[in-house]
C-alpha cells in the first residue's frame, strides 16, 4: 500500500512537473499578418523597432481592428480620415436635426467602418505612445466611437432618432479621449520614411 501510494505520488509529481515545463517552454511566435508586413516596409527603423516590440496579444487585437474597416486608403494620411469621419459626424448631426433617419443609419455605418489611413494607424502615432501599455486603450476607445456609431445606426434604422441622438455624445467622447491620448500635431508623422505622394 505505502509503495503504491509512494508510486503514485511520484508519477503525479513528474506530471505536474512535465506540464509546467511545458507551459513555460518559450512558444515560437505567431507569423506577423500579411498586411501588417505590408504597413512595416513604411515605416521608420524606429517605428519598425516599436511595433516589433508589442505584445502578441496587442498586434493581434490591432489586426483585429482593421480587419474589421473593409475600405483601404492608398494615399489618404490619418489626419485626412480623420475629416471625413468629423464629416460622417456633422451629416449624422444634420440627419437627426431634420428626422432623417436614412441618412444618419448610413452616415453612422460609414463613421464606423471609416478607412484605414496609409500605412494604418499606427504610423501616426507619437513614438513614444506606441507601446504594448498605451495602445492597450485602442479597443475601449474603438468601442466607444465605433460601437456607438452602430447602436446609433441600428436606432435610426428602427425610426427611434431620439435613441440616435443620444449616442452623439458617446461618439464624441471617445474621439476627443483619443486626442488626448494619442494626438501630436494634426497630420504630421515623422515615422513615415516618404511622404505621401499626391
Amino acid at each position: 500500500m505505502k509503495k503504491t501510494l509512494t508510486v503514485g505520488l511520484m508519477l503525479a509529481g513528474s506530471m505536474l512537473l512535465s506540464s509546467q515545463a511545458s507551459a513555460e517552454a518559450p512558444q515560437t511566435p505567431a507569423p506577423m499578418p500579411v498586411e501588417m508586413q505590408q504597413m512595416m516596409k513604411v515605416y521608420s527603423p524606429e517605428l519598425r523597432q516599436k511595433v516589433m516590440a508589442l505584445s502578441p496579444e496587442l498586434k493581434k487585437t490591432i489586426q483585429q481592428l482593421h480587419a474589421g474597416h473593409t475600405r483601404r486608403a492608398k494615399e489618404t494620411n490619418l489626419r485626412q480620415i480623420m475629416h471625413e469621419i468629423l464629416s460622417e459626424y456633422q451629416s449624422i448631426a444634420s440627419a437627426i436635426a431634420t428626422d432623417n433617419s436614412e441618412q444618419a443609419a448610413e452616415s453612422a455605418r460609414r463613421l464606423a467602418n471609416h478607412r484605414i489611413p496609409k500605412g494604418g494607424l499606427l504610423a501616426y502615432f507619437p513614438l513614444d505612445k506606441v507601446n504594448t501599455n498605451d495602445l492597450s486603450v485602442l479597443p475601449t476607445m474603438n468601442t466607444i466611437v465605433e460601437g456607438s456609431a452602430l447602436k446609433l445606426a441600428d436606432a435610426a434604422d428602427k425610426g427611434d432618432l431620439s435613441m440616435a441622438a443620444s449616442y452623439m455624445s458617446e461618439i464624441m467622447t471617445g474621439c476627443v479621449a483619443c486626442h488626448q491620448k494619442f494626438r501630436g500635431v494634426p497630420g504630421v508623422s515623422a515615422n513615415l520614411m516618404t511622404p505621401a505622394s499626391k
